[in-house]
């Protein structure tokens, strides 16, 4: 499997409350809090995220003061531990001034009191619950948000670990959109509106740049690239891909010594071309003016080098679509995959339809090794070549799809399903067995209604909840498929 070269990270700000006033009146009562602060501590820290803890916060002097330091350090993400009573002073500068989203942690140390010993110091170790209806409240006085509130246990609850594991993922995707640069090369395919999409928009929506690529900047890095790095990646490649014989498909062929040793050349200048412009990702679509000119035999032979970045961590599509570039690169900080895809044909003898591309794909959530092909021709665009062969790996995925509103406004298309075993079509092209509920026709036609553009990201898991709270943040409209379906047959049924 190829190793993720681009890693995921964030910043987490965290601190806690409490109220001062308790001090003086129950002696070890603060030092047994800040223990138990630095147990909640651990649960964050091994979701591999840097942690600048503030400690306790019990006044609001103290509230400002560390507002003015989060802001300086621009976390990803504020967590507030919610240790035990405190008043909301202590709270309101550091939410009135967050450029993060927060969260409240409420985790309470003791399963239950101990009603034969309970006093009102071990109430007060584990009143974590107490402040948060307070807190709530007063973030909504000034018009401010709290993204989420974690309730549980301290200690043995996987439920809560799993909360906390899913906001450090999605701090991970704001930290990657901070500065993120998402290329453009080429021009939007003829004729698809739903492609086109302004750069200001998406820097606006997403905060990230799009740097404008030139073809000619890719041919003139290729033509840098030397017979030792050809060589080394066409070592990883047939170590990563699987090169069968050609079945009933007569535009493919085994792949051919020329097809790899193109994919090869093509992959290194890619390379190259992320290095140069220190790219995050890119979109690209051209088509050259014959068949022999350098600039279609380059963007021709680009699905393999793609689709061994997207495995590494830096999503590539083509096309042209940074729509959906955003959207795998979203997919690609939550480590679950994000290949380029759009929907085939239905299978309605089993209920399910495929989904796939001719790529590029994303390597790390295939089921088994890949396979490449020689096409003879790729359908429905000039050139041909090396091209990837793939289904998603067998159990729930997701699909996320970017598309644009009339007044301009983005809106987020999310639905979830699942992946099978299974024969798939063998084009060339990833295909995936995708079933969905209740049927994958009515799935669909729920799906379209909501006006999506014809690609998507699909991943590995059932992500919905955690793409929704993404685009919340973000202040994007997001729509789950599966909750209109669920509504509708809940009103039917009534």
């Amino acid at each position: 499997m190829l190793e993720r070269k681009v890693q995921r990270k964030a910043k987490i700000a965290f601190f806690c409350v409490g109220h001062s006033t308790y001090w003086g009146q129950f002696e070890g009562l603060l030092e047994s809090l800040l223990l138990y602060h630095g147990e909640a501590k651990k649960l964050i820290a091994q979701n591999d995220v840097e942690i600048v803890d503030y400690g306790m916060v019990d006044s609001n002097q103290k509230a400002y003061d560390v507002s003015v330091k989060i802001n300086g350090e621009n976390p990803d993400l504020i967590v507030c531990d919610m240790i035990t009573y405190a008043t909301s002073s202590t709270f309101t500068p550091i939410i009135q001034n967050a450029n993060a989203p927060v969260i409240l942690v409420a985790l309470q140390p003791l399963e239950c009191l101990d009603y034969t010993k309970a006093n009102t110091f071990m109430q007060l170790q584990n009143d974590n619950i107490c402040s948060v209806p307070e807190f709530m409240c007063a973030a909504e006085r000034l018009n401010k948000k709290i993204a989420d509130v974690i309730i549980g246990k301290l200690y043995d609850d996987e439920r809560a670990q799993a909360a906390i594991a899913e906001w450090c993922d999605i701090a991970k995707v704001l930290n990657g959109l901070k500065g993120a640069r998402i290329a453009l090369m080429g021009h939007v395919m003829e004729a698809m509106y739903d492609m086109h999409c302004d750069p200001a928009a998406i820097t606006s929506a997403f905060g990230v740049h799009v740097p404008l690529i030139e073809i000619d900047s890719l041919v003139a890095l290729a033509q840098q690239v030397t017979e030792e790095e050809i060589e080394e990646k066409c070592k990883l490649i047939c170590a990563e891909f699987d090169m069968p014989e050609p079945k009933q498909d007569p535009l493919t062929m085994k792949l051919t010594e020329k097809d790899l040793y193109v994919a090869a050349r093509s992959a290194v200048a890619l390379d190259k071309l992320v290095e140069k412009y220190n790219l995050n990702g890119m979109a690209y679509y051209y088509e050259g003016v014959n068949d022999e000119s350098e600039q279609r035999k380059m963007i021709s032979s680009l699905i393999v080098g793609n689709s061994i970045l997207n495995a590494q961590g830096t999503p590539m599509c083509g096309e042209f679509d940074i729509k959906t570039c955003v959207a795998m690169y979203i997919m690609d900080k939550l480590d679950i995959g994000g290949s380029f895809a759009e929907f085939h044909p239905f299978d309605f003898k089993g209920n399910y339809i495929l989904v796939g591309h001719d790529g590029p794909h994303h390597l790390r959530v295939a089921d088994g090794k890949p396979v490449l092909r020689s096409l003879k021709k790729y359908h429905g665009k000039p050139g041909g070549g090396a091209s990837v062969e793939f289904k998603l790996k067998e159990g729930p995925i997701t699909l996320l799809g970017i598309t644009q509103k009339g007044d301009g406004s983005f809106k987020f298309v999310v639905g979830e399903g699942r992946s099978e075993k299974g024969a798939i079509p063998p084009t060339g092209n990833t295909n995936t067995r995708g079933f969905f509920y209740p049927s994958a026709p009515e799935f669909l036609r729920a799906w379209v209604m909501e006006a999506p553009t014809h690609h998507l990201a699909l991943g590995i898991g059932h992500k919905a909840n955690v793409i929704k709270k993404i685009a919340d943040i973000l202040g994007i409209e997001c729509v789950i498929v599966n909750e209109k379906l669920a509504l509708q047959a809940a009103w039917q049924e009534k």
